[in-house]
């Protein structure tokens, strides 16, 4: 019933078992929607970090209000399946912000233990610095908690709550580890609470604080034009704290929420406003100056094109105990694509086919000769189809011909040159 009819679905499904059909005269869908939330079970033994099992986890984003076909709220949603009970977001101010958080509702939802993400919104110029400041915030209580358990054990804890807390104290920078410690060593401050056997002041201290035993997982979402422009100052303080928090970028190539302006994402030949005749300076690798630094983890991923990729990114991204950066490729109304947004994940293949995008990894933690990993393959062509496939490029060939001719070929020309560089970065790694 909350179906925006945005059709995504349909083209994506690879059996060609969904098709659009009027709610009206249809069956009793509330009843068949109340049905499902209620009786459908929960299914952990085919819950995991692949493409498939990843989508038996329960969703915490639902219902957003984003534009219908939306490639970001898809990443969003993705994010809260595999971590959503114990995430904190930093949202910064742009669409992610407006979908993640209108006025008098959210999208971001709970699981049946009333566990799911702690959202906030920040301004484009801070909000790096806001995730930064939620996750030392949540370290400076672990700390406290990490005093005070230790002070119980030295109080006089009886087997049991000893046992209990050092389990906790060993897996508590562990994120699956750390829930279940933590579940036991709270029945266990209960049980001694309520027999009075240990030091009770101290035991309901560290209750008072129980939702911070488990390790949280600490996302600083936003748009190409709050980390690539007004907000990039800040993102490279946070990234080079060396801190564990986790960057999700939706790269839409173009400041979608105000109203289409010219972003350092942009591309050759894009128009968009300041760049009406088309963006002459090609874009900005993010990406690269991350990796830079030699100590971040950094992707770029397009889901459409290559989920398993995707999956990867993310989970070595917050599995990684330090800053990672991951960058999506996000499909926007904005494109004009041809068929409009149902083909929204068609168009990410098509990107990363034609050597539009390109998905690699970068990661410190990996084995030498493994840290870069280009997950592309050399592309098939149709690079210009592919920009005529998009009005934010076809229009430049009505207003401008001429231009857009030299334009759109510089565009490609820094496309190959851009794989050729990835594909020497990985022969460079490959020796490191």
């Amino acid at each position: 019933l909350d179906c925006m009819g945005c059709n995504v679905c349909v083209v994506q499904c690879p059996t060609n078992s969904l098709s659009m059909a009027p709610a009206e005269g249809e069956l009793a869908q509330q009843e068949v929607f109340d049905y499902c939330v209620a009786e459908v079970s929960d299914k952990p033994e085919i819950q995991d970090a692949t493409v498939k099992g990843s989508q038996f986890k329960q969703p915490l984003l639902e219902f957003s209000g984003a534009c219908a076909g939306c490639a970001q709220t898809a990443y969003a949603r993705l994010v809260t399946q595999l971590f959503g009970d114990r995430m904190y977001i930093s949202n910064a101010t742009g669409c992610s912000s407006i979908w993640g958080g209108p006025a008098a509702t959210s999208p971001y939802t709970v699981n049946k233990e009333g566990r799911g993400p702690a959202w906030a919104n920040s301004l484009f110029e801070d909000n790096a610095e806001h995730g930064l400041g939620m996750l030392l915030g949540q370290n400076a209580v672990r700390e406290k908690l990490v005093a005070e358990t230790e002070q119980l054990l030295e109080s006089g804890a009886d087997d049991a709550l000893a046992s209990a807390a050092n389990a906790w104290l060993d897996e508590r920078d562990k994120a699956e580890e750390s829930k279940a410690a933590a579940d036991g060593y709270v029945a266990e401050l209960e049980r001694v609470i309520a027999q009075g056997v240990a030091d009770v002041d101290l035991a309901k201290s560290i209750l008072a604080d129980k939702d911070y035993l488990a390790k949280k997982s600490i996302w600083i979402f936003g748009g190409d034009g709050w980390a690539y422009d007004i907000g990039y100052g800040g993102l490279d303080h946070v990234l080079a704290s060396g801190e564990d928090v986790n960057v999700f970028v939706f790269d839409t190539e173009v400041y979608s929420n105000t109203g289409g302006q010219a972003s350092k994402a942009s591309n050759i030949g894009q128009v968009a406003q300041f760049a009406a005749a088309g963006k002459d300076i090609k874009k900005k690798s993010l990406a690269e100056i991350a990796i830079a630094y030699g100590y971040v983890y950094v992707a770029q991923v397009a889901m459409g094109a290559k989920p398993a990729q995707l999956m990867k990114a993310i989970t070595e991204a917050e599995a990684y105990p330090g800053p990672s950066l991951i960058i999506g490729y996000s499909p926007c109304e904005m494109h004009a694509i041809k068929g409009g947004m149902a083909n929204c994940m068609v168009e990410m293949e098509k990107a990363v086919d034609c050597g539009y995008w390109n998905l690699y990894r970068y990661n410190p933690a990996a084995p030498a000769g493994k840290k870069f990993t280009l997950d592309s393959k050399e592309p098939k062509g149709g690079y210009q189809e592919f920009l005529m496939n998009e009005a934010r490029y076809s229009r430049l060939t009505r207003e401008f011909p001429g231009r857009a001719e030299e334009l759109f070929e510089q565009n490609e020309r820094a496309a190959v040159d851009r794989y050729e560089h990835l594909v020497k970065l990985k022969e460079l790694y490959a020796d490191a």
